[in-house]
């Protein structure tokens, strides 16, 4: 029997960490980078960026098919979509994707991201004050997503409002909303499939197409409906709690506003800096497949593994100076992971964050909070509410 280590000395439902988890992962990474919980059934935190991408780059040892997020979500039938298997069905699956999501199509969508903006920041800023959260970068990933899957007119209204009650529902955790919108999800996607067997289009460029061709021959959806779906939870939540925290910090950080509206040039590196300040997930997770030794913890067979990206994107030992904003560093951040399950999602995120940040600084002569921030909860991390007082440009 395995004597406990030292305990995670906090409480992810302490309204305090919520707001700033960061104090406490520092703690973590000096005192116990390697650290043990009783809570939700027990597991292992990482909090060093050393030792989240030798786990995360090791699918053999650490496997993402038994239990992907801490806490486990439960959810009935098998989980087929990429982020539920390993190598080598995981390649096959995220093959279909990857080819949709590579930057040079992904800029494409440019155009469509920008006047989605505009569409729903003008008549913000014309009012003056707005929660940028629930009016701005939570419905701003339903628009691109519906872009990007080839949606148009109506069906594309409708999957705007499918997509902003399903994620919704994933976020607040009700588990009979959830089961509610994850059906009224999938009615959408099997028409979204219907339409592709109908009128195929080109793999390479239309997601669901590609996850057709993959499947061909399975005789059954389920592997393209679990995998769309997935790319539409992914692409929403992780997207509106960055775009969210770094709006936040730029409200808060007037100099750094005023740096990037003055330079827009800075403003996809600020980008890169603001997902390593702000990394929007604390709980994805690995099992172990084999029992294995991190920093002289015995991690045994079965137990679970959470990568606390956000603590690692602010180890000083990768990033001097780590809770600052600093321009151009030179390390990678893991805001959106490693290794075989890195996002495939990240140059949209990206190009969705820059844009929401361009046009909110051209649009406005300076903006601030105008009341209480409320936060997510674990294993998501960014503002849930973000009252701003908005000055037109």
């Amino acid at each position: 029997m395995r004597s406990k280590p030292d305990h995670l000395a906090f409480d992810p439902h302490d309204p305090a960490f919520a707001a700033d988890p960061h104090p406490t992962f520092a703690e973590l990474r000096r005192r116990c980078p390697v650290a043990w919980t009783d809570r939700w059934g027990g597991f292992w935190a990482l909090t060093r960026y050393e030792d989240l991408v030798a786990v995360a780059g090791d699918h053999r040892t650490f496997s993402n098919a038994v239990q992907n997020v801490v806490p486990h979500v439960a959810r009935p039938g098998p989980r087929l979509a990429p982020l539920n298997v390993d190598p080598p069905e995981h390649t096959r699956r995220r093959r279909a994707i990857n080819p949709t999501l590579k930057p040079r199509r992904v800029a494409r969508l440019e155009p469509a991201v920008r006047r989605s903006v505009v569409e729903l920041l003008l008549p913000l800023v014309e009012r003056g004050e707005a929660d940028l959260v629930r009016e701005l970068a939570f419905p701003l990933p339903a628009y691109v997503l519906a872009d990007y899957l080839g949606v148009p007119g109506a069906e594309g209204l409708r999957m705007r409002v499918a997509t902003e009650r399903y994620t919704r529902a994933l976020e607040e955790g009700s588990v009979e909303e959830v089961g509610r919108t994850t059906a009224e999800m999938t009615e959408f996607v099997r028409r979204l499939i219907a339409e592709r067997r109908a009128r195929p289009a080109d793999p390479d460029r239309d997601l669901t197409t590609g996850l057709l061709r993959a499947e061909a021959g399975n005789g059954d959806d389920q592997v393209t409906v679990e995998s769309i779906r997935q790319v539409i939870a992914a692409g929403t939540i992780g997207v509106t709690l960055a775009l969210a925290s770094a709006i936040r910090h730029l409200a808060e950080q007037r100099d750094h506003q005023e740096l990037l509206r003055t330079r827009p040039d800075l403003v996809p590196a600020a980008v890169e800096e603001l997902l390593r300040l702000y990394s929007p997930n604390l709980g994805f997770a690995r099992t172990a497949t084999r029992d294995v030794e991190i920093r002289g913890r015995r991690v045994r067979a079965g137990e679970v593994v959470a990568l606390v990206y956000a603590s690692g994107n602010r180890d000083e030992a990768v990033f001097p100076d780590p809770d600052r904003f600093v321009l151009d560093r030179p390390r990678e951040h893991l805001a959106f992971g490693h290794g075989v399950h890195k996002c495939p999602g990240a140059p949209l995120a990206r190009l969705e964050i820059r844009v929401g940040l361009e046009e909110l600084l051209r649009r406005t002569s300076g903006f601030e909070l105008a009341g209480p921030v409320t936060w997510s909860r674990w294993p998501e991390y960014g503002p849930t509410s973000l009252p701003v007082r908005l000055e037109a440009a």
